[in-house]
């Protein structure tokens, strides 16, 4: 979950009600979007279209593709008991009522995955504890009881006996056994052997992805009933390599993803240095967190023959005051969120959070976690698995969002699921259509990404792949200003054949994605986009 500093078939025309395209003639002109076909050409991962706790019953009619069952609560849940503990999120207690809004064991809840045809990711237990057995109905069992600590800030207006584990300003020290039961990589192994024997392996329909645990850097603070000691770089990794080794001894076949960890302070430092230069990085030779990490998964495998991690996963949150998880906002607000999405991949954008203005830094992270695995660990697939940059419930957040899933696609992120997505009727699930579902049939954007740029990707984002199954190139154009820009689009080395269908997502309707009237198709085409708008282009090939 979140943390700061301080601590998401093209069907016939007679089906739809066809809308003019808007007139030109008070459009400002645009910047040149250029469509080269044959440059750049890499597959786009199916797996960047994810979720964390997917609502299943919806997540056809987004695409949606991967499910996470992670975050704070999972750090703790034990399989065998179907029990999660809410750590410092909510007094610490453990509860009975299973995984996801339907209250559901582990195995129904994978079960539910795959009819869904959602691939699950799996966080699995890395702190050396669980949750024990509770009651499913008040009093629950938690960690900090009032019979054993009666002077505490806070405690459960549901369950007065539970409290928060702080008095004053000290934190208290639980025993990690009165809520929780101490286990080992053994037990994950056992986990992961339970879903093999239930599902098959990941390499014939199982359980695909497991996750080491969550945001291990925070551990002292969010399951600090268990784990009160800050994490050190050591611990991390050894952590990591005995868990991961447990995964692949149960299914050789499953990948895995780690360090999974919450933002900016933990790709460099340990908990134990805190966001800054210490002693623990110290003795690991200066190094940044991350790639260090990396070195000592590749080590491993160079001593043993095993690969252990398949994806360098990290989460990440806009650290902006008001965006992430947060609502659309002021103006200001929505403007930067909108340009906050270069934080992923431009060497040469400073946002306005405190790591930009505070320590001086910019952020780029996909570029970073490529450039830290081609130096430590090559070959390792790049992932997040929390991410969100706010204000789903409007516009603003859905055309941040489809900017950031065509940043994945461009970028080759492997896996990505966005953390507290929307419900299916908010805007923000209409990012995820826009790519997977513009029609409302299954028509999808294209799977092979092809070069797109835009001389101006702060007013126009453009993103464009083919799609294998027709030979379309297909065009994600986002408007980001607020003014209704007239652009050249022109397409390179491809040969375009007839008419190109056109399908926009705007305030004019929040509820569809519209279908336009069709263009004709060429190499050079002159398109009109409202402002504050996404637009799907489909070229066909002739």
């Amino acid at each position: 979950m979140r943390a700061t500093r301080a601590t998401v078939a093209a069907v016939a025309a007679a089906s739809f009600v066809i809308v003019p395209l808007q007139s030109s003639a008070q459009a400002t002109a645009g910047p040149t979007l250029t469509i080269d076909v044959t440059a750049a050409r890499h597959a786009i991962s199916p797996n960047i279209y994810g979720v964390n706790f997917a609502d299943r019953s919806t997540s056809a009619s987004e695409g949606l593709t991967v499910d996470r069952v992670g975050g704070n609560s999972v750090s703790l849940y034990n399989y065998l008991t179907n029990v999660y503990n809410t750590g410092s999120d909510y007094y610490f207690e453990n509860i009975a009522t299973g995984l996801g809004a339907k209250n559901q064991t582990a195995a129904a809840y994978v079960k539910s995955d795959r009819k869904a045809k959602l691939r699950t990711v799996f966080e699995l237990p890395m702190t050396g504890y669980v949750a024990k057995a509770s009651p499913t109905t008040h009093p629950f069992l938690c960690s900090f009881p009032k019979t054993a600590f009666g002077n505490q800030n806070s405690f459960d207006p549901y369950d007065p006996n539970c409290g928060n584990g702080v008095s004053g300003s000290t934190n208290l020290t639980a025993n990690p056994t009165t809520a929780a039961t101490a286990v080992g990589p053994s037990f994950d192994q056992a986990e992961v052997a339970y879903f093999v024997k239930l599902f098959g392996t990941a390499a014939k329909g199982g359980v695909p992805f497991y996750e080491l645990d969550n945001e291990p850097t925070l551990w002292n603070s969010t399951h600090r009933d268990v784990h009160p000691v800050a994490t050190t770089f050591s611990e991390i990794a050894t952590r990591s390599t005995a868990t991961a080794a447990a995964v692949k001894k149960a299914d050789p076949t499953a990948a895995v993803l780690g360090p999974s960890d919450w933002g900016w302070c933990a790709y460099f430092y340990s908990a134990a240095d805190g966001c800054n230069n210490g002693p623990d990085k110290a003795s690991h030779g200066n190094a940044a967190f991350a790639p260090w990490y990396l070195a000592q998964m590749k080590a491993y495998q160079t001593a043993h023959g095993v690969r252990l991690l398949d994806y360098f996963d990290e989460h990440y949150y806009p650290q902006e005051s008001g965006m992430a998880l947060g609502k659309a906002g002021s103006a200001v607000l929505q403007a930067d969120r909108l340009a906050s999405t270069r934080t992923l991949w431009d060497p040469t954008y400073t946002d306005k959070s405190w790591i930009g203005t505070d320590v001086g830094q910019r952020v780029y992270l996909i570029s970073r976690m490529r450039a830290w695995v081609k130096a430590s660990y090559p070959g390792t697939k790049l992932s997040i698995s929390e991410y969100n940059f706010g204000g789903l419930e409007s516009l603003n957040g859905a055309l941040t969002e489809a900017d950031v899933l065509g940043i994945f696609g461009r970028e080759q992120v492997s896996l990505a699921t966005l953390w507290s997505p929307p419900t299916s009727s908010q805007p923000g699930a209409f990012a995820f259509r826009l790519f997977r579902n513009y029609d409302g049939h299954g028509a999808t954007f294209g799977n092979t990404y092809v070069r797109s740029t835009s001389a101006n990707q702060g007013k126009l984002s453009v993103y464009a792949a083919q799609r294998s199954a027709d030979g379309a190139v297909t065009v994600v154009v986002i408007n980001k200003s607020t003014t209704k820009l007239t652009s050249k689009l022109a397409l390179k080395d491809f040969a375009a054949g007839g008419t190109a269908q056109v399908w926009r997502y705007s305030g004019a309707n929040l509820k569809k994605i519209v279908r336009q009237a069709n263009v004709k198709a060429s190499s050079s085409m002159s398109l009109t986009f409202p402002a504050s708008s996404a637009t799907v282009i489909v070229i066909p090939k002739a």
